[in-house]
């Protein structure tokens, strides 16, 4: 048994999990897994279940695994009140977490080191028409700042444009995308190393929406994914420079759109992503022979940096 293991089995784990934000239910999900997965590997575990008064629950805690998806467990706060209370925590920090969550700060980085990512139209005044010029259809509506595609639609009409709107601001601010039709594939990043591809092919959904994503059999998943060898590296690159660029930390999932040409453009990094035993993560994770347990441990190993 390695040092690190006897450490961690000397503490108590605090697995955060649920919280109130629109992917509450995947949350709580991803925490059981982990809960599960760390007792079967002998740790002692205490599940907490983010509500508003959460920080009582916090005492008696040497380390935090975190399994919150959106907000607040996702955006830097949750990860702002353990640095505050000295308690360590896996994955991403206070930086990379608010920045991996809001998309635009996300894609002005990209930009800026030349990461690919989709053209998009975003201001203080949002102007339909500004955006169908510069864009033109069919184009994506998307919140600011969620996940699991929660307010994400496709439009190909001013009219439908107008319908999606009223839905994606519900969640607060958000913007236009260039739709790009292709392939949709992921590329989890453990400890600085890309992951293999995993190729995303919903059914029948338009795209991978939140119905697709957690509906049994209506997607299917294709470990490594079906790219030719030079654009499948160039893919594993570019996962890479989005996971440093917006500053994560451990681990995530960046999430992409292939075109037709199979060159690659970075939608997002998730540094929460789902971890259910069939999400992405944990499947990438199988395909190089490292089981769900085995995954947990290393994602746990993420908050030494904390010590």
């Amino acid at each position: 048994m390695d040092k690190e293991r006897r450490r961690f089995q000397k503490m108590t784990i605090g697995v955060l999990h649920g919280g109130w934000s629109s992917e509450r239910e995947i949350s709580l999900g991803s925490g059981n897994c982990v809960i599960q997965a760390l007792k079967r590997q002998g740790f002692k575990v205490k599940a907490i279940d983010v509500q508003r008064d959460f920080m009582k629950k916090l005492k008696g805690i040497d380390v935090a695994f975190i399994a919150l998806h959106g907000h607040p467990g996702e955006d830097g706060t949750i990860q702002g009140v353990l640095d505050f209370l000295g308690i360590p925590y896996t994955g991403s920090g206070v930086i990379g977490s608010a920045i991996g969550m809001d998309k635009i700060t996300s894609k002005r980085l990209f930009e800026a080191v030349n990461i690919p990512t989709p053209a998009y139209y975003y201001g203080e005044q949002m102007n339909i028409d500004e955006a169908i010029a510069k864009l033109d259809f069919p184009l994506v509506v998307k919140p600011r700042a969620e996940g699991s595609s929660v307010g994400v639609t496709i439009v190909e009409t001013k009219k439908e444009m107008e319908k999606a709107v009223r839905k994606a601001r519900r969640y607060g601010p958000y913007f236009f995308e260039k739709y790009i039709p292709g392939m949709m594939a992921t590329c989890g990043i453990l400890s600085d190393v890309p992951l293999p591809i995993l190729e995303i092919a919903p059914k029948t959904r338009k795209f991978y929406d939140y119905k697709s994503k957690y509906t049994k059999g209506m997607t299917e998943y294709v470990v490594p994914a079906r790219i030719p060898e030079k654009k499948y590296k160039k893919t594993q690159k570019y996962a890479l420079a989005a996971h440093r660029a917006i500053a994560a930390h451990g681990f995530s999932r960046v999430d992409f759109v292939l075109d037709n040409n199979h060159n690659p453009y970075v939608l997002e990094v998730n540094t929460i992503p789902g971890l259910l035993s069939e999400s992405n993560l944990p499947l990438e994770a199988r395909a190089i022979g490292l089981g769900y347990d085995e995954l947990t441990y290393e994602i746990l190993k993420t908050s030494m940096i904390r010590f």
